[in-house]
Protein backbone atom coordinates (compact mmCIF):
# COMPACT_ATOMS: atom_id res chain seq x y z
CA UNK A 1 0.00 0.00 0.00
CA UNK A 2 3.00 2.35 0.98
CA UNK A 3 4.49 1.28 -2.64
CA UNK A 4 1.27 2.38 -4.52
CA UNK A 5 0.77 5.52 -2.61
CA UNK A 6 4.15 6.62 -3.56
CA UNK A 7 3.65 5.81 -6.96
CA UNK A 8 0.54 7.71 -6.80
CA UNK A 9 1.78 10.80 -5.57
CA UNK A 10 4.68 11.14 -7.69
CA UNK A 11 2.16 10.62 -11.47
CA UNK A 12 0.42 13.39 -9.45
CA UNK A 13 3.27 15.70 -8.67
CA UNK A 14 4.49 15.55 -12.57
CA UNK A 15 4.50 18.12 -14.45
CA UNK A 16 5.68 17.93 -18.21
CA UNK A 17 8.54 20.09 -19.26
CA UNK A 18 7.51 21.93 -22.79
CA UNK A 19 11.20 22.02 -23.63
CA UNK A 20 10.24 18.48 -24.71
CA UNK A 21 7.61 19.46 -26.84
CA UNK A 22 9.87 20.21 -30.15
CA UNK A 23 12.14 17.04 -30.26
CA UNK A 24 8.75 14.92 -29.56
CA UNK A 25 7.20 16.90 -32.74
CA UNK A 26 10.34 16.57 -34.70
CA UNK A 27 10.19 12.49 -33.83
CA UNK A 28 6.59 12.47 -35.03
CA UNK A 29 7.79 14.23 -38.19
CA UNK A 30 10.33 11.94 -38.92
CA UNK A 31 8.18 8.68 -38.20
CA UNK A 32 5.42 10.09 -40.51
CA UNK A 33 8.08 11.25 -43.44
CA UNK A 34 9.77 7.95 -43.50
CA UNK A 35 6.97 5.35 -42.73
CA UNK A 36 5.09 6.86 -45.29
CA UNK A 37 8.26 7.76 -48.33
CA UNK A 38 11.41 6.57 -46.64
CA UNK A 39 13.05 9.48 -47.12
CA UNK A 40 16.09 8.62 -44.70
CA UNK A 41 19.12 7.83 -46.77
CA UNK A 42 19.85 5.26 -44.13
CA UNK A 43 19.39 5.03 -40.09
CA UNK A 44 23.61 4.92 -39.93
CA UNK A 45 23.66 8.57 -41.84
CA UNK A 46 20.90 9.63 -39.18
CA UNK A 47 22.67 7.82 -36.30
CA UNK A 48 26.32 9.93 -37.49
CA UNK A 49 24.62 13.37 -37.69
CA UNK A 50 22.69 12.66 -34.37
CA UNK A 51 25.97 11.44 -32.81
CA UNK A 52 27.63 14.48 -34.31
CA UNK A 53 25.34 16.79 -32.45
CA UNK A 54 25.43 15.40 -29.56
CA UNK A 55 29.38 15.00 -29.02
CA UNK A 56 29.81 18.78 -30.14
CA UNK A 57 27.56 19.98 -27.76
CA UNK A 58 28.51 18.25 -25.01
CA UNK A 59 32.23 18.81 -25.70
CA UNK A 60 32.04 23.11 -26.69
CA UNK A 61 29.61 23.28 -23.60
CA UNK A 62 31.35 21.85 -21.53
CA UNK A 63 34.81 23.50 -22.51
CA UNK A 64 32.99 27.32 -22.98
CA UNK A 65 30.07 27.60 -20.23
CA UNK A 66 30.83 24.68 -18.10
CA UNK A 67 28.73 21.59 -16.52
CA UNK A 68 26.38 19.40 -18.63
CA UNK A 69 23.47 20.55 -21.45
CA UNK A 70 20.48 19.68 -22.05
CA UNK A 71 20.51 17.97 -25.63
CA UNK A 72 17.20 18.76 -26.71
CA UNK A 73 18.18 21.25 -28.81
CA UNK A 74 21.35 18.45 -30.00
CA UNK A 75 18.63 16.32 -31.04
CA UNK A 76 16.75 18.38 -33.00
CA UNK A 77 19.72 19.53 -35.00
CA UNK A 78 20.94 15.93 -35.27
CA UNK A 79 17.33 14.92 -36.74
CA UNK A 80 16.99 17.81 -39.14
CA UNK A 81 20.53 17.32 -40.58
CA UNK A 82 19.85 13.61 -41.13
CA UNK A 83 16.43 14.74 -42.60
CA UNK A 84 17.51 17.02 -44.48
CA UNK A 85 20.89 16.38 -46.02
CA UNK A 86 21.52 13.80 -48.97
CA UNK A 87 25.05 12.57 -49.54
CA UNK A 88 26.34 9.04 -50.44
CA UNK A 89 28.54 9.68 -48.12
CA UNK A 90 28.60 9.52 -44.17
CA UNK A 91 31.13 12.87 -43.98
CA UNK A 92 28.89 15.51 -44.53
CA UNK A 93 25.91 14.50 -41.97
CA UNK A 94 28.93 14.17 -39.34
CA UNK A 95 30.01 17.57 -40.45
CA UNK A 96 27.02 19.42 -40.91
CA UNK A 97 26.40 18.17 -37.35
CA UNK A 98 28.91 19.75 -36.23
CA UNK A 99 29.13 22.85 -37.65
CA UNK A 100 25.02 23.33 -37.11
CA UNK A 101 26.17 23.23 -33.12
CA UNK A 102 29.67 24.54 -33.28
CA UNK A 103 27.98 28.29 -34.66
CA UNK A 104 25.61 28.11 -31.42
CA UNK A 105 29.25 28.76 -29.63
CA UNK A 106 31.42 30.47 -31.68
CA UNK A 107 28.98 32.92 -33.88
CA UNK A 108 27.64 34.65 -30.97
CA UNK A 109 27.08 38.98 -30.12
CA UNK A 110 26.47 40.01 -26.70
CA UNK A 111 25.97 36.34 -25.49
CA UNK A 112 23.72 36.00 -28.26
CA UNK A 113 23.69 33.50 -31.22
CA UNK A 114 22.23 34.70 -34.41
CA UNK A 115 21.96 31.68 -36.61
CA UNK A 116 19.72 28.75 -35.70
CA UNK A 117 22.07 25.96 -35.56
CA UNK A 118 20.10 23.68 -38.28
CA UNK A 119 19.61 26.62 -41.02
CA UNK A 120 23.31 27.43 -40.28
CA UNK A 121 24.29 23.92 -40.63
CA UNK A 122 22.72 23.05 -43.82
CA UNK A 123 23.58 26.29 -46.04
CA UNK A 124 27.71 25.81 -45.19
CA UNK A 125 27.24 22.23 -46.08
CA UNK A 126 25.00 22.96 -49.13
CA UNK A 127 28.06 26.37 -49.84
CA UNK A 128 30.80 24.22 -49.06
CA UNK A 129 30.33 21.09 -50.87
CA UNK A 130 27.69 21.37 -53.37
CA UNK A 131 29.74 18.57 -55.58
CA UNK A 132 28.82 15.60 -52.76
CA UNK A 133 25.82 17.19 -50.89
CA UNK A 134 21.96 18.01 -51.72
CA UNK A 135 19.06 18.73 -49.83
CA UNK A 136 15.83 17.43 -49.04
CA UNK A 137 13.18 17.76 -52.09
CA UNK A 138 10.56 14.94 -51.64
CA UNK A 139 7.82 16.25 -51.36
CA UNK A 140 5.06 14.03 -49.61
CA UNK A 141 2.71 13.31 -52.85
CA UNK A 142 -0.77 12.44 -52.88
CA UNK A 143 -0.78 11.43 -49.45
CA UNK A 144 -2.48 13.92 -47.66
CA UNK A 145 -2.91 11.87 -44.32
CA UNK A 146 0.32 11.89 -43.22
CA UNK A 147 0.39 15.79 -44.36
CA UNK A 148 -2.18 16.51 -42.05
CA UNK A 149 -1.33 14.34 -39.61
CA UNK A 150 2.28 16.04 -39.21
CA UNK A 151 0.85 19.52 -39.40
CA UNK A 152 -2.20 19.16 -36.83
CA UNK A 153 0.80 17.51 -34.66
CA UNK A 154 2.85 20.31 -35.09
CA UNK A 155 -0.01 23.26 -35.04
CA UNK A 156 -0.76 22.19 -31.29
CA UNK A 157 2.45 21.85 -30.26
CA UNK A 158 3.62 25.11 -31.72
CA UNK A 159 0.39 26.31 -29.71
CA UNK A 160 1.18 25.69 -26.73
CA UNK A 161 4.32 27.31 -26.89
CA UNK A 162 3.02 30.34 -27.79
CA UNK A 163 4.92 30.17 -30.88
CA UNK A 164 1.70 29.50 -33.90
CA UNK A 165 1.65 33.20 -34.38
CA UNK A 166 4.81 32.92 -36.66
CA UNK A 167 4.31 29.93 -38.13
CA UNK A 168 0.95 30.90 -39.34
CA UNK A 169 2.34 34.83 -40.34
CA UNK A 170 4.81 32.21 -42.29
CA UNK A 171 2.14 29.77 -44.63
CA UNK A 172 0.13 32.94 -45.37
CA UNK A 173 2.37 35.35 -46.50
CA UNK A 174 4.01 32.37 -48.27
CA UNK A 175 0.64 31.38 -49.89
CA UNK A 176 0.37 35.26 -50.74
CA UNK A 177 3.73 35.21 -52.25
CA UNK A 178 2.90 32.02 -54.26
CA UNK A 179 0.21 33.60 -55.86
CA UNK A 180 2.05 36.74 -57.19
CA UNK A 181 4.91 34.33 -58.23
CA UNK A 182 1.90 32.70 -60.29
CA UNK A 183 1.04 35.31 -61.92
CA UNK A 184 4.08 37.18 -62.52
CA UNK A 185 5.85 33.21 -63.93
CA UNK A 186 2.71 32.22 -65.41
CA UNK A 187 3.43 28.55 -63.73
CA UNK A 188 0.25 26.70 -62.15
CA UNK A 189 -0.39 28.25 -58.55
CA UNK A 190 -0.61 24.24 -56.90
CA UNK A 191 2.72 24.13 -58.34
CA UNK A 192 4.18 27.29 -56.43
CA UNK A 193 2.39 25.90 -53.46
CA UNK A 194 3.61 22.00 -53.41
CA UNK A 195 6.92 22.63 -51.95
CA UNK A 196 4.93 23.43 -48.56
CA UNK A 197 3.56 20.07 -48.26
CA UNK A 198 6.67 18.59 -47.67
CA UNK A 199 8.69 17.95 -44.73
CA UNK A 200 11.61 19.98 -45.57
CA UNK A 201 9.24 22.96 -45.16
CA UNK A 202 7.89 21.10 -42.20
CA UNK A 203 10.85 21.07 -40.28
CA UNK A 204 11.49 24.58 -41.26
CA UNK A 205 8.39 26.04 -40.00
CA UNK A 206 8.03 24.48 -37.11
CA UNK A 207 11.42 24.35 -35.90
CA UNK A 208 13.62 26.82 -37.68
CA UNK A 209 11.92 30.00 -37.72
CA UNK A 210 10.03 29.16 -34.19
CA UNK A 211 13.50 28.80 -32.85
CA UNK A 212 12.95 30.69 -29.57
CA UNK A 213 17.11 31.76 -29.06
CA UNK A 214 17.31 32.84 -32.71
CA UNK A 215 13.82 34.85 -33.07
CA UNK A 216 13.51 38.74 -31.85
CA UNK A 217 11.36 38.78 -28.57
CA UNK A 218 8.92 41.55 -29.49
CA UNK A 219 5.62 39.66 -30.64
CA UNK A 220 5.15 42.40 -33.37
CA UNK A 221 8.74 41.66 -34.34
CA UNK A 222 7.65 38.06 -34.98
CA UNK A 223 5.36 39.20 -36.93
CA UNK A 224 7.30 41.30 -39.46
CA UNK A 225 10.22 38.73 -39.50
CA UNK A 226 7.92 35.82 -40.62
CA UNK A 227 6.53 37.83 -43.56
CA UNK A 228 10.07 39.48 -44.38
CA UNK A 229 11.54 35.91 -44.72
CA UNK A 230 8.74 34.94 -46.44
CA UNK A 231 9.00 38.20 -49.01
CA UNK A 232 13.06 37.28 -48.88
CA UNK A 233 12.45 33.50 -49.79
CA UNK A 234 9.99 35.18 -52.45
CA UNK A 235 12.75 36.57 -54.64
CA UNK A 236 14.87 33.34 -53.76
CA UNK A 237 12.26 31.59 -55.65
CA UNK A 238 12.19 34.00 -58.44
CA UNK A 239 16.02 33.35 -58.81
CA UNK A 240 14.77 29.79 -59.35
CA UNK A 241 17.04 29.03 -55.99
CA UNK A 242 15.92 25.21 -54.74
CA UNK A 243 16.60 26.01 -50.89
CA UNK A 244 15.12 29.09 -51.17
CA UNK A 245 13.26 29.21 -47.27
CA UNK A 246 16.73 28.10 -46.11
CA UNK A 247 18.57 30.92 -47.82
CA UNK A 248 16.19 33.61 -47.06
CA UNK A 249 16.02 32.43 -43.34
CA UNK A 250 20.01 32.85 -42.95
CA UNK A 251 20.02 36.72 -44.35
CA UNK A 252 16.68 37.77 -42.41
CA UNK A 253 17.11 35.60 -38.77
CA UNK A 254 20.53 37.53 -38.12
CA UNK A 255 19.65 41.07 -39.43
CA UNK A 256 16.37 40.77 -37.42
CA UNK A 257 18.25 40.17 -33.97
CA UNK A 258 20.87 42.73 -34.93
CA UNK A 259 18.28 45.62 -35.76
CA UNK A 260 16.57 44.41 -32.28
CA UNK A 261 19.62 44.29 -30.28
CA UNK A 262 20.69 47.97 -31.95
CA UNK A 263 17.01 48.92 -31.02
CA UNK A 264 16.93 47.90 -27.41
CA UNK A 265 20.12 48.98 -26.96
CA UNK A 266 19.21 52.70 -27.44
CA UNK A 267 16.20 52.66 -26.08
CA UNK A 268 18.44 51.92 -22.78
CA UNK A 269 20.83 54.33 -23.22
CA UNK A 270 17.56 57.33 -23.94
CA UNK A 271 16.21 55.55 -20.53
CA UNK A 272 19.74 56.13 -18.91
CA UNK A 273 20.03 59.43 -19.97
CA UNK A 274 16.21 60.51 -18.66
CA UNK A 275 17.47 58.85 -15.64
CA UNK A 276 20.37 61.28 -15.26
CA UNK A 277 18.51 64.13 -16.46
CA UNK A 278 16.14 63.94 -13.67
Amino acid sequence: MAQSASLISKVKGFQYNKRYTPPILITFILLGAHLSFGILESYGRLLTAIAATFITEAVLHKLMVGGWRNMSSAYISGISVGILVRSPFLWPYALCGIISIASKYVLRLKDQHLWNPSNFGIVAILVLAPGSVAGLSIQWGNNVWAMILIWAIGSVSIWKLRRFHICATYVISFFIFAFIRSWLTGDPFLAEISPITGPMYQLFVFFMITDPKTTVKSKKGQYAVAFLIAFAEFFFRLGEAIYAPFYALFVVGPIALLVEMWWNGRLQKDKQKSVVAN
